[in-house]
């Protein structure tokens, strides 16, 4: 009986101990970078030569459209290239199967607002923020960009495209209340730390390929 309690102990000490430090990476993510994230594209400086967009990918609807989160996202991407902000859009998604393709979702919508197709373009590798981030850098040679997300992705997805490399900056697509708002909070808590983890001990094997700077 006493070992089981030492067992029950051990475990809760280390779950406390696991807790606490996640908290912690969660505090420290969110206050570096809570000046970087912009509510508005107004907060936006225009800049010579412009940054250029990432916009993250989200869930495709089984028709091809747009869930509301990406089409938020992508509306607030649009609003950046038409107020002069960018001049070219990165679209990041996941493109597992033939009938599921992120990229080419978000493309078809900046197009429908008026982005020129040839200032969208495409990655069908980014299957997790941080493949978003790194090819960004290393396959499209982006130095400098304004990540285009809802509020509740803003500082992971900054914190991984800055320590990856790129100067980033970011912009809030929240244009409505959105179904598992809380759910998607709960998991962020603990995908900063895993974050954390993959820059400062275990590195992520992203899907690498040939360069494709874009020109600006």
């Amino acid at each position: 009986m006493k070992l089981l309690y030492r067992i029950i102990l051990v475990l809760i000490i280390g779950g406390s101990i696991a807790l606490l430090s996640i908290y912690l990476i969660n505090n420290r993510i969110q206050s570096q970078f809570a000046d970087k994230i912009k509510d508005s594209i107004t907060e936006i400086p225009v800049e010579s030569p412009p940054r250029i967009a990432i916009v993250l990918g989200a869930k495709v609807w089984e028709n091809g459209e747009p869930s509301n989160v990406l089409y938020d996202r992508v509306v607030t991407a649009a609003e950046l290239y038409r107020a002069g902000r960018v001049r070219k859009i990165l679209m990041s998604g996941d493109n597992p199967t033939e009938n599921y393709d992120e990229p080419t979702a978000m493309k078809l919508t900046a197009v429908k607002l008026g982005v020129p197709a040839g200032d969208v373009i495409l990655d069908f590798a980014g299957r997790r923020t941080y493949d978003t981030c790194f090819r960004a850098k290393e396959i499209f040679e982006i130095q400098k960009a304004i990540i285009v997300t809802q509020e509740f992705h803003q500082a992971r997805t900054l914190y991984l495209c800055n320590n990856l490399g790129i100067d980033s900056i970011g912009v809030t697509a929240n244009r409505r209340k959105y179904e598992g708002a809380k759910y998607w909070a709960f998991r962020e808590f603990f995908s900063r730390a895993s974050a954390w983890f993959e820059i400062n001990l275990l590195p992520f094997e992203p899907i690498r390929g040939n360069k494709e700077p874009i020109v600006q």
